[in-house]
């Protein structure tokens, strides 16, 4: 039977045909069906960073089946990364090399507790993002999540509200939480690599997200989530301190400690490059069967 509600959040992601996740028999990987297109799909209702709307694509075909996740203690540098089709199953262990400046100041925000971290962070001047910001943005969701998903940083909206993810691209990352059926807030903790907005939105620099990474590393730490999902470049470079091309290194599973590491394209990027849509599918489609595994392993 279909999932009304699901078909119609896939068409606002731009999915079409629609895709959704069918359960096979006990053991059996995850499928996913094409379902037909009707007559007259409806065309989602937002703006992409241009301001102008954006419509879902006219056809979607996967490029390779999402791979099980098989195994979760093999470790493979980063530095060996290789091509996704010939090594897809295996986990990879992040180096940690990173420098997160004053280490006096890294020891005293690990110390700290959900308010005084928030508080801290809102009055941060540690480096040069103080300046043109309205307000940090520490993060938000549910505290005990066992999904958390890492973005770059705040942008004109979110630097407004106080809140990550509320603008054009905020509503595409709630549609696809809600494609596999989360919900912002319900098992769900969303927070960014760095807590101020860039100035003109650009892409935060390597010292900024050192700088600001002790923020990060104790947010984890007090979430604990299952599964850390990295939406692009700059989230992947905090979590795992290494630079990675998020082509060659969807369908792998990476670590931060224990904590398995799954990067996908930022929302804000999907916007722009609406083809790629169906490749972050298979990335949310690929987290979901890890997250079941570690379940099943608990």
């Amino acid at each position: 039977m279909r999932d009304v509600r699901r078909d119609a959040v896939l068409r606002e992601m731009g999915l079409a045909p629609v895709w959704r996740l069918r359960a096979g028999g006990e053991g059996a990987a995850e499928a996913i069906e094409v379902l037909p297109e009707p007559e007259s799909a409806p065309v989602a209702a937002g703006a992409d960073q241009g301001g102008g709307a954006w419509s879902p694509p006219a056809q979607i075909v996967p490029a390779e089946p999402v791979p099980e996740v098989r195994s979760m203690r093999a470790a493979i540098p980063v530095r060996d990364l290789i091509p996704r089709a010939a090594a897809a199953t295996a986990p990879v262990a992040a180096p940690d090399r990173r420098d997160d400046g004053d280490p006096a100041r890294a020891g005293r925000i690990a110390r700290m507790g959900w308010d005084e971290l928030e508080s801290d962070i809102g009055a941060c001047r540690a480096c040069r993002l103080c300046e043109k910001r309205r307000q940090a943005v520490p993060g938000v969701g549910d505290r005990s999540a066992e999904w958390m998903f890492v973005g770059e940083g705040p942008g004109s909206e979110e630097d407004q509200r106080g809140e990550p993810f509320v603008g054009a691209a905020g509503k595409l990352l709630d549609a696809m939480l809600s494609a596999i059926d989360l919900k912002r807030g319900e098992n769900v903790y969303i927070a960014n690599a760095v807590k101020c907005r860039p100035p003109h939105n650009r892409t935060p620099q390597a010292d900024e997200i050192a700088i600001c990474h002790p923020y990060l590393a104790r947010q984890i730490e007090l979430v604990r989530p299952r599964v850390l999902i990295a939406l692009g470049r700059p989230a992947a470079l905090a979590l795992l301190d290494a630079e990675i091309s998020i082509g060659a290194s969807r369908g792998r599973v990476f670590h931060r400690g224990e904590i398995p590491v799954v990067v996908t394209y930022h929302p804000a990027y999907l916007l722009r490059n609406q083809a790629d849509k169906a490749k972050a599918w298979e990335d949310l489609c690929f987290a979901r069967r890890l997250m079941r595994e570690l379940a099943e392993k608990a």
